[in-house]
């Protein structure tokens, strides 16, 4: 490889693994893989689209996942870039401009070939997708342009230094498709698309079921992958099935093999039963609270920092989510390179909340809900069903926030709409997360000159965002996020809440599901014995 290639995380992610099958890469344990059989595997819910470039959902990720190659692929535990479909990259000294080489005889599944002008037409291509394509126009900012020098060479060129790119290019959010899918409208695109991955799509049915049969004669993987050449598995069928109890009930009772969203209530009736729990903390931003600083009501800095101390992080974890959970101790999860603790500054203080609104002017009322100059201290925070734990969380912060004297109000949207509805600024406060494994997320967040779906002035933090995604010394990065971070919470511009861990359940016939260093499975190993 004609360059060095980075290594992005300084931290090891860990796999944990309950239950009776061992860890998720537990294949040599149980045998030789077996070739054959399909997966059948239970989420919670559908984003609503197949496309890997308009998708955030991980239910949704988990599928499509498997149906797109990368360029590179980072690993798990080291955070180190390895080959994919490039097999060799370089980056100029100022990180304006990235260099590949492609594998040869690569091919989509429509069977047209995957040569530098796809790639091109695929980088070409993002900064034009609409709502739904926020993480990979993050990804690609400042893109000028791709230059095709041969049928395997191209360089990517940015206006200005971008460091992130490189991990970029390992996500499913810039996983390669054909020409043709290119070519589609967004919402086309949303109906079928075509890739290069171990598996395609042979049917879709929206908040029913997505069917994936393997690739043959598929043999360009990553190189992080146990074995080459096509999958194991002949199909995998993932089901939507938004009730945690039935997913639990399904998997006890052999009607699927897998299931991803557990519940705090169901880890035990799992394990008891023999189920492999497979678990592994997401890296990005933390599940928690975006505030809209265009609506007064969260432009006041004292509700903002009130609410952060009036919830009880570690009340949550114990009672909402699996063992595995930590409660968020900054914005960005523990597993992310440059994580920085700011954990004193998150504690709970019910007391100092109280204070702090009193302070600012917010007098309890009659019932003990706040208000100033006549305006009662309700905020609406609008979430999607894409976790279950996600209501559950809410309507606990919900009762904790009350004896703060703040009136939280829960609204619930689609999944679908969640980009549109952030797009479109008509909301008080947002639930959610997003996960990467890079800090760049909090640019891509946080930044106004981006989507900047908060609404956040012109603030101290914006010069913090732009300089780390110039920074090519890693520890200068690291020192100028760690104060990203801390000027995040200081300000309220985010109340982070807990950390996404994603925990699977799989029968102990399943063998070979790996993570992913974003937490996203790969199932190109996976197997299942009789």
């Amino acid at each position: 490889m004609r360059a060095a290639v980075a290594v992005l995380a300084a931290a090891a992610f860990t796999l944990v693994a309950c239950g009776g099958g061992g860890a998720a890469t537990d294949a040599a344990d149980a045998g030789a893989p077996v070739a054959g059989g399909t997966l059948r595997f239970a989420v919670s819910s559908d984003q609503g689209c197949v496309d890997p470039q308009q998708v955030g959902s991980n239910d949704s990720i988990y599928s499509l996942r498997q149906i797109v190659d990368s360029l590179t692929d980072q690993d798990p535990g080291t955070g180190e870039l390895r080959p994919w479909l490039a097999t060799a990259w370089e980056s100029a000294p100022d990180a304006k401009s990235y260099t590949f080489t492609l594998r040869e005889g690569v091919t989509f599944s429509d069977g047209t070939p995957l040569d530098a002008a796809a790639v091109k037409a695929n980088f070409d291509r993002v900064p034009q997708i609409g709502a739904r394509g926020t993480l990979p126009r993050g990804y690609l900012a400042g893109y000028s342009g791709t230059t095709v020098e041969s049928p395997t060479r191209f360089t990517v060129s940015f206006q200005q230094p971008n460091v992130q790119f490189l991990q970029g290019t390992s996500t499913h959010s810039l996983g390669i498709l054909s020409p043709a899918t290119v070519a589609k409208s967004d919402d086309e695109r949303c109906a079928a698309v075509v890739g290069s991955g171990p598996f395609t799509i042979t049917s879709y049915t929206k908040n029913a079921s997505l069917v994936l049969a393997k690739r043959t004669g598929y043999a360009w993987g990553s190189a992080l992958f146990a074995h080459p050449g096509e999958a194991y598995l002949d199909s995998i069928e993932f089901r939507i099935v938004p009730e945690s109890g039935v997913r639990t009930g399904s998997l006890q009772s052999d009607e699927v093999d897998a299931i991803g969203s557990i519940g705090q209530q169901d880890e035990a009736l799992l394990t008891d039963a023999g189920a492999q729990l497979l678990a592994r903390p997401n890296p990005g931003l933390a599940f928690g609270i975006g505030f809209n600083q265009s609506k007064p009501i969260v432009g006041d800095p004292a509700v903002r920092r009130a609410l952060s101390l009036a919830i009880d992080r570690r009340d949550i974890v114990g009672t909402v989510y699996t063992s595995q959970t930590k409660a968020a101790t900054s914005v960005l999860s523990s597993t992310t390179p440059s994580y920085a603790d700011d954990s004193a500054t998150l504690g709970f203080d019910l007391e100092k909340a109280k204070a702090t609104l009193q302070a600012a002017g917010w007098v309890p009322g009659p019932d003990g809900i706040r208000a100033k100059g006549g305006q009662r201290l309700t905020v609406t925070v609008t979430f999607a069903a894409n976790a279950g734990t996600n209501k559950p969380t809410l309507e606990l912060i919900q009762q904790q926030v009350k004896a703060a004297g703040i009136d939280l109000q829960i609204q619930e949207v689609q999944i679908a709409q969640v980009s549109v509805v952030q797009q479109s600024g008509d909301f008080t406060a947002f639930w959610g997360n997003l996960t990467r494994a890079d800090p760049d997320i909090l640019r891509s967040s946080f930044s106004t000159a981006g989507a900047n779906y908060y609404r956040i002035p012109d603030s101290p933090l914006e010069p913090l965002l732009r300089a780390q995604a110039g920074e090519t010394d890693p520890a200068k990065r690291t020192a100028i996020v760690d104060q990203a971070q801390k000027t995040l919470v200081a300000q309220g511009f985010y109340v982070p809440v807990v950390e996404l861990t994603t925990v699977l359940g799989t029968s102990a016939k399943v063998h070979g599901i790996t993570f992913d260093a974003s937490s996203r499975i790969q199932l190109h190993d996976a197997w299942k014995s009789a």
